[in-house]
């Protein structure tokens, strides 16, 4: 199975990151992630993507605030698709970022979830390796069939509180 390389801007990111990572743990996709700066360590993070592909990854998530340069700094160095995820920051609550990440030019495309969206990336980055993991695609629908047991659980219990 590929793997998912989880890059992220700052270690600020970390709670983000963490939603991520635990979804990926639940349904067993292997990961790494990584620091690098689209800023600090542009270098490092070109690198990076640079051999994602040969370096056994298949989706790559990136992570940042503010500015949010990092998932088109990532996407600018590799045709593997590309998540990201703005994160909120003291300034704009997220509003700079997840505009930095959506807007992309034409050619470099980064598909982008919700501010602080960590556990909708790592769902988006398994449903693109399962086109090709029929296992994974298996462990998709029983995630999903769980949650609406939970949901319809949700729905019985609500007429016993109003």
């Amino acid at each position: 199975m590929k793997k998912v390389g989880i890059v992220m801007g700052s270690d600020s990111d970390l709670p983000v990151v963490k939603k991520a990572a635990d979804m990926l743990k639940t349904l067993e996709i292997p990961f790494e992630a990584h620091i690098f700066s689209a800023h600090r360590t542009p270098g490092e993070a070109a690198a990076f993507a640079a051999g994602a592909r040969e370096n056994g990854f298949g989706v790559i998530i990136a992570v940042a605030g503010m500015a949010a340069h990092l998932a088109g700094a990532i996407a600018a160095r590799t045709t593997l698709p590309v998540i990201g995820i703005p994160c909120k920051s003291a300034n704009f609550d997220g509003l700079d970022a997840l505009l930095s990440t959506v807007q992309m030019p034409s050619g470099i495309p980064v598909a982008t979830v919700a501010v602080d969206g960590g556990t909708n990336a790592a769902l988006l980055a398994a449903q693109i390796l399962a086109v090709s993991d029929a296992e994974l695609a298996g462990r998709l629908e029983a995630k999903r069939k769980k949650d609406a047991v939970a949901v319809l659980e949700k729905d019985s219990q609500v007429a016993t509180k109003l």
